[in-house]
């Protein structure tokens, strides 16, 4: 536990890095019909899975970005070890998979749009990437402290470290859905 704590940001770009390779994995394993095809038994295909995350990231980088800034203009320094907050835990939890009954509804802004392989593989490397620059960033400021707004749900906040762990959970869900939504990981 303690080395988890002190390695935390390290651990979340590793994720992140995973979910990449997973991502490409998948794209390169089937062909474009089966990318873009609906389970029979309904939810999204694996491009829609990946055309959520990519939206998800794009709404949560500018407010990512914004209480860098501030944390930095604070001189909100952290010496210890980041964790998630209660509200961070709960829905790292909560968007961890396999999905458990309890399924939240998504926030028109994130319905996604089925495109093509090449177009979200690109932009989906292309998030990741600012996101893991923008971890990199955050070591060294208060990530305990520093609170961020959901996009999802106006009335939620959590620390900034919560908001990483948060992402990184969040893709590793859509990932296990678009694996089963393309015939894979059943």
């Amino acid at each position: 536990m303690k080395a988890e704590l002190e390695n935390g940001m390290e651990k979340l770009r590793e994720e992140l890095r995973q979910a990449t390779a997973r991502a490409q994995r998948l794209a390169s394993s089937i062909e474009e019909g089966r990318w873009s095809r609906t389970p029979e038994n309904g939810g999204w295909s694996a491009a829609e899975c990946l055309v959520h995350l990519n939206l998800t990231t794009e709404q949560f980088l500018p407010l990512i970005r914004e209480q860098l800034r501030r944390g930095r203009e604070q001189g909100a320094r952290q010496v210890g070890p980041y964790r998630k907050d209660l509200i961070g835990r709960l829905l790292a939890w909560i968007v961890e998979p396999p999905v458990r009954r309890m399924r939240v509804k998504t926030a028109t802004a994130f319905v996604p749009v089925a495109a093509s392989k090449e177009k979200v593989l690109a932009r989906f490397g292309e998030l990741q990437s600012e996101l893991e620059a923008e971890m990199t960033v955050a070591e060294g400021l208060d990530l305990n402290r520093l609170k961020i707004t959901s996009p999802f749900n106006s009335r939620v906040r959590y620390n900034l470290f919560s908001c990483f762990a948060i992402l990184t959970a969040h893709q590793r869900r859509h990932l296990w859905q678009a694996e089963r939504a393309a015939g894979q990981g059943l």
